[in-house]
């Protein structure tokens, strides 16, 4: 049960971080940065 509940962790985790890094990369290409989470300065 704990190896259970702690890979389902490391799921959240592994999606969580690429969810952000996804956010930023469309920013980026939008003409933009993140900012608090939040997307500034995009052009489109």
């Amino acid at each position: 049960m704990l190896r259970k509940l702690i890979f389902w962790g490391v799921l959240f985790l592994a999606g969580w971080g690429y969810a952000k890094h996804q956010h930023t990369e469309r920013c980026a290409a939008a003409g933009g940065q993140v900012v608090h989470g939040l997307c500034k300065g995009e052009t489109r």
